[in-house]
């Protein structure tokens, strides 16, 4: 039985703090399907097409990486794909606080879905997707935060 794991998130744009964990998570299971979720709370700069892209060409030589697009229950999907664990990276304490909420809430819905926690490498702490945005809206350089194949399609 293959070991599954969803990498959930928006990845507005993947950072290289997101390559860490599905790098490092490798490792642990023999396929990542990295989800990028719709959340109607969020107004994403770059489209769900443009994302899915970005990561297939990423992960063009790692077989084992997929990604795929959702809506609904990040357990819902997790059933429909097969996975039976979620990934979540973690910068900083505040982000367990939350995600512990999050994966208290997945275990009451399904209890055999478990949420694995990776806490990022101390370069990548400050890296979030939010501030990247805002740092591309705002005319900076965030190359130093992105993968060269996003570098490269949105001119960084």
């Amino acid at each position: 039985m293959q070991r599954i794991a969803l990498f959930p998130g928006t990845f507005d744009p993947m950072t290289l703090g997101h390559v860490d964990i599905v790098n490092r998570s490798l490792d642990l299971f023999d396929k990542i399907i990295v989800g990028i979720g719709t959340n109607v709370n969020k107004k994403p700069m770059y489209s769900e097409a443009q994302r899915v892209d970005w990561i297939k060409e990423i992960y063009k030589d790692e077989p084992r990486v997929e990604a795929r697009v959702y809506e609904g229950l990040t357990v819902n999907f997790c059933k429909e794909v097969g996975a039976g664990y979620i990934i979540r990276g973690i910068r900083f304490v505040s982000d367990f606080e939350y995600e512990k909420t999050i994966a208290d809430m997945n275990r009451s819905l399904d209890p055999k879905i478990e949420t694995i926690f990776l806490t990022c490498l101390p370069k990548y702490s400050s890296v979030a997707s939010t501030l990247v945005r805002d740092v591309i809206r705002n005319g900076g350089d965030a190359s130093m935060f992105l993968p060269e194949v996003i570098r490269k399609s949105i001119g960084q």
